[in-house]
């Protein structure tokens, strides 16, 4: 679909119409560039890339020779990052997947203390099997990467009455730097994942970090699945030493012969952070603020720079 009369290309993967009052002076297509590209490529200065960003988005990059933005719908952009053409502004999508991230973030802590996946397995074989286990009370929980879906899930861990502690690349008020998880690993019984995969995230929970969390603890990964070495948590998990649910794994999707699938205290939940129903209303409220901000020439927000 296209606008007459207007000037600056922007490719969506949705109709311009979701966006409520798009901005006028620009001109909109509809494109996936999985499925095909248009000729108008070379005339794209602001592309918002597929929501599942597949390998053709790469490619089709450097066609793009009037290119200015890039707007992620996603808050991760490793996928994307190494393929913006020196000189284009990119920018993650911030504040889309806080709310539903976060959400499930605490759906996974609470479905692993409370025992749910055993009374799914039980339900199915239609047996009742009453026990014991853990509340989320009183816990310590540690979240280990302060963004904005960190502050989220620390707004819905508050109401159940547990000790949050905050961790972050560097220190700042009320944040403790990621430098002292030695000290603070052995005193959580949570443990939740919600940093970006960067050169210095990627394997970050490895056999040492996996070792000195409290016996018995829960890890929860709603980051990316190479910031965990899953070897070492397949053996710490086999071992007994901890519980893990996780929202990603390394590789996407996890092979049916994966052994991660056999470890025993497992949960997996396949990528589904951010597909929710509060997904796309923050997605179009913030394409369409950005979009405003480009078409009167002011600073776009989120914008991805330096190692984040």
């Amino acid at each position: 679909m296209t606008t007459p009369g207007t000037d600056r290309l922007v490719w969506l993967p949705f109709e311009p119409s979701e966006l409520g009052d798009p901005p006028g002076g620009l001109r909109y297509e509809v494109v996936d560039p999985t499925r095909h590209v248009p000729d108008s490529v070379a005339e794209v200065r602001f592309y918002v890339p597929p929501y599942q960003v597949g390998p053709r988005v790469s490619e089709v990059l450097p066609r793009m020779t009037s290119l200015e933005v890039v707007q992620t719908l996603t808050a991760g952009v490793d996928n994307v990052r190494g393929h913006v053409p020196d000189g284009v502004l990119l920018c993650n999508g911030r504040g889309i997947h806080d709310a539903s991230t976060a959400e499930l973030a605490v759906t996974l802590v609470l479905a692993s203390l409370r025992g749910v996946p055993g009374f799914v397995r039980d339900q199915d074989q239609h047996r009742w099997r009453p026990g014991w286990h853990p509340a989320l009370a009183d816990k310590r929980v540690l979240i280990l990467g302060y963004g904005a879906v960190g502050e989220a899930v620390e707004r819905r861990l508050t109401p159940f009455e547990v000790d949050v502690v905050r961790v972050a690349r560097s220190a700042r008020e009320g944040v403790h730097p990621i430098s002292e998880l030695p000290r603070l690993l052995p005193e959580a019984d949570v443990v939740v994942l919600v940093v970006p995969l960067t050169e210095a995230t990627r394997g970050l929970v490895d056999a040492d970090f996996l070792a000195a969390m409290k016996p018995d603890a829960l890890l929860v990964n709603v980051a990316r699945g190479a910031v965990v070495d899953t070897d070492a948590v397949v053996a710490a998990l086999h071992a007994g030493r901890l519980h893990y649910a996780t929202d990603v794994a390394d590789p996407e999707p996890l092979p049916a012969d994966h052994p991660l699938w056999h470890a025993p205290n497992l949960l997996v939940s396949p990528h589904v952070g951010g597909a929710s129903s509060a997904m796309w209303p923050r997605a179009y409220r913030l394409v369409r603020d950005q979009l405003h901000r480009y078409a009167a020439g002011e600073e776009l927000v989120n914008i991805m720079s330096g190692d984040y």
